[in-house]
């Protein structure tokens, strides 16, 4: 029987190799007959499509400006600063990895748009220069690069705030700032003053982004505690109209302060089922053309897939598939792996569930 054994285990794990094989292909032969992209083709700069933004980027990326510069210049004409923060935010981002272009822009011409992606791009290049939003994950060599450089972006957002006055991006891009340098709550609650001021609700809609943004200060993992960011949460869906995605932030300060340690069960919770409900109505509501709906979609993608809600996930994933710059999957080293990853899940309930509809 000893002699036995070994061939049995050898066997067994041949038979179990080629059964996870077997899933794995089924697997990414739903996912294709789905028409989903695979994980080496989910863009990380984007939460969803922008023919307008993608063209920016891509102009950058070859050392011209003209088509960045044009584009948040439209924003401002606009007044559409929800879009203006979004595109600053990229820019900065793709600035931070390689900025020839934007050096050329503030040198041919620094007006307020050059200016603020300078804001923008300092504080995503402390961020780069940190690794990780986690502390724990963070080298003292990193820490101190952080710290260094953080403190430039008051100078660059109060150059970016100088020459737009009516514009509350400088102030949002200055609430990355706080995170890190540590405004106490009165300096958080003057920056946040000097953003409503620009955007009187309900005399237009409340700024997602500079909502998104501010909830981060008041989480416990940097300024406040998880009772502060409900609060902010709850203060902000108030009084918001349908569309304006302001439920987004209940669901966000429930993964910032519960996520990591949820059990399954957690998720079913009819308090929880109830926010993403608010969430579904909400995004039904929007524009699509609102700049932040993806991120809502990423969002309720996630939710509804750990409340094993498999084909609304699965209606999320489809109109976000391809861009992975949102939250939850950015909170991980490898996003794309992580939505991809997540997705599966959706697509293997949905099947299941398929499957038991047809008696199969």
């Amino acid at each position: 029987m000893a002699r036995v054994l070994p061939f049995v285990l050898f066997a067994f794990g041949i038979w179990f190799w080629l059964k996870a094989r077997r899933s794995v292909s089924s697997l990414v032969g739903a996912e294709a007959e789905l028409g989903l992209l695979p994980r080496e083709r989910q863009n990380a700069e984007l939460a969803g499509p922008d023919a307008a933004l993608e063209r920016a980027l891509d102009e950058a990326r070859a050392g011209r400006w003209e088509a960045a510069a044009e584009l948040l210049a439209s924003t401002a004409k606009e007044r559409d600063w929800e879009r203006r923060a979004l595109y600053a935010r990229v820019l900065g981002e793709a600035a931070a990895r390689q900025d020839s272009w934007l050096r050329s822009w503030r040198a041919t011409r620094p007006d307020a748009d050059a200016e603020l992606v300078q804001a923008s791009a300092t504080v995503a290049r402390a961020w780069l220069l940190r690794g990780s939003p986690y502390a724990e994950h963070t080298t003292p060599e990193q820490a101190d690069g952080f710290h260094e450089l953080l403190p430039q972006v008051r100078a660059d957002t109060a150059r970016a705030a100088e020459l737009g006055p009516d514009d509350p991006t400088p102030y949002i891009v200055e609430i990355r700032t706080a995170l890190g340098v540590g405004y106490g709550p009165h300096r958080m609650r003057e920056l946040w003053a000097e953003i409503t001021a620009r955007t009187p609700h309900p005399t237009s809609a409340p700024l997602y982004g500079a909502h998104e943004a501010a909830i981060q200060y008041w989480s416990a993992r940097w300024h406040g505690s998880a009772e502060l960011a409900r609060e902010f949460a709850a203060q902000s869906t108030a009084d918001a109209p349908p569309g304006t995605l302001m439920t987004a932030l209940p669901l966000i300060a429930w993964f910032d302060h519960h996520d990591a340690a949820a059990a399954s069960r957690h998720y079913t919770d009819p308090r929880l089922t109830a926010l993403v409900d608010a969430a579904l109505a909400d995004a039904r509501e929007a524009p699509a053309d609102h700049p932040r709906l993806p991120e809502m979609r990423h969002l309720l993608a996630y939710f509804l897939t750990r409340q094993t809600r498999h084909d609304e996930a699965l209606d999320q994933f489809r109109l976000v598939d391809g861009y992975v710059n949102a939250l939850p999957w950015r909170s991980r080293r490898d996003p794309a792996a992580f939505f991809t990853a997540t997705r599966a899940k959706a697509v293997r309930g949905a099947e299941a569930r398929a499957r038991i509809s047809r008696g199969v």
